[in-house]
């Protein structure tokens, strides 16, 4: 009997255990569902993180992998950027005659905006797009030039404010930037931070101040070098807030490939992360590697037997340590000039 007890006992304890992710959550009050208030969302935070959540200004990205052949129809689109050094969007055309530096309007995901035509008429592959790509609305007027330049100083004032805020709240989160969409119906702003942040008390102190509608984004930290901008270890603009219009896989890799110091501190750049200037050169040197016997190879030469101890491929040339010779200096040759009788085992990568 006591036995039967027990065992009941045990199973209601059981049942009383439940997993975290079985708890109900609860309802979200009527403030949060408020139309001012908006929710995190966060970049991604590797290396194939996207500026700003593209999907905002249209529902295509600039190309997509597909399988093109000579039959592929084509469409010609337009090319808009609405940064600087931003990724190219692509949209369609219509009617419009567009050259390069005009000011457009297109539509977007998250209403009209003001961008610059990069590329006025282009064809591509039909299977690389994402249809129906959005329009072009209308060439921009000197009035939308004005309103978008309004807009720039308004974006300055909205993030001075934001500050106050957030030092008021003791946020951990850094500010980059402010930005106002094209017609004013929302207020982003864009921040950093170690983790997540409860800023929910934020955005109702700022959504009372400015009266629209706010939302505040997490972005990882090549976003923000690609904001702020800065000079990189060559003494140059960084090169992501030039020219780069999007971000490129970076690897150790590409270091390695290249004899570079593997010294996180010089080959890291503002951000902390990888230079993405190592894709540069990656795929000379991977070919001209492939060409040139590797060190600890054992070649031929015109002096003799011996085993390649550096190589330097872009110039095409090795040094070889003589196996007569063993306490004389590695000779330098080209890499035509020998003949490899014997590689070295390749290392399996842990």
């Amino acid at each position: 009997m006591n036995s039967n007890n027990n065992f009941e006992n045990n199973q209601n304890k059981k049942r009383k255990k439940r997993p975290y992710y079985n708890k109900k959550r609860k309802n979200p009050t009527a403030q949060e569902n408020a139309e001012n208030i908006s929710t995190v969302s966060e970049a991604p935070q590797a290396p194939e993180e996207d500026m700003f959540a593209p999907d905002d200004y249209s529902n295509e990205h600039e190309t997509s992998v597909a399988v093109v052949t000579d039959d592929t129809p084509r469409i010609s689109v337009a090319g808009v950027r609405f940064k600087a050094s931003g990724k190219i969007y692509f949209f369609d055309k219509k009617d419009f005659q567009l050259k390069e530096g005009m000011f457009v309007i297109v539509e977007t995901a998250r209403g009209p905006e003001f961008g610059e035509v990069a590329f006025g008429d282009k064809s591509v592959p039909e299977t690389s797009l994402v249809l129906p790509l959005r329009p072009v609305i209308r060439l921009a007027t000197p009035e939308d030039k004005k309103h978008h330049d309004e807009n720039k100083l308004k974006e300055d004032e909205a993030f001075k404010i934001c500050l106050e805020k957030i030092q008021k709240h003791e946020l951990d989160m850094k500010l980059v930037e402010a930005q106002y969409t094209f017609d004013n119906s929302k207020l982003l702003f864009y921040f950093t931070s170690a983790g997540r942040v409860d800023f929910r008390e934020l955005v109702k102190d700022l959504a009372g101040v400015f009266k629209t509608r706010i939302e505040l984004r997490q972005i990882g930290i090549r976003d923000e070098a690609k904001l702020m901008g800065g000079l990189g270890a060559c003494g140059r603009p960084l090169c992501c807030s030039t020219f780069l219009s999007d971000f490129v896989q970076v690897s150790i890799k590409m270091a390695k490939e290249q004899n570079l110091s593997l010294n996180s501190g010089k080959i890291s750049g503002c951000c902390g992360r990888l230079m993405c200037c190592l894709q540069y050169e990656y795929s000379t040197y991977e070919e001209e590697t492939a060409k040139t016997p590797p060190v600890d190879a054992v070649v031929k030469t015109a002096d003799g037997i011996g085993v390649v101890t550096e190589v330097i491929p872009l110039a095409g040339n090795i040094k070889v340590r003589l196996n007569d010779q063993p306490d004389v200096a590695p000779k330098l040759y080209n890499r035509n000039d020998v003949k490899v009788l014997s590689r070295p085992e390749k290392k399996e990568e842990k």
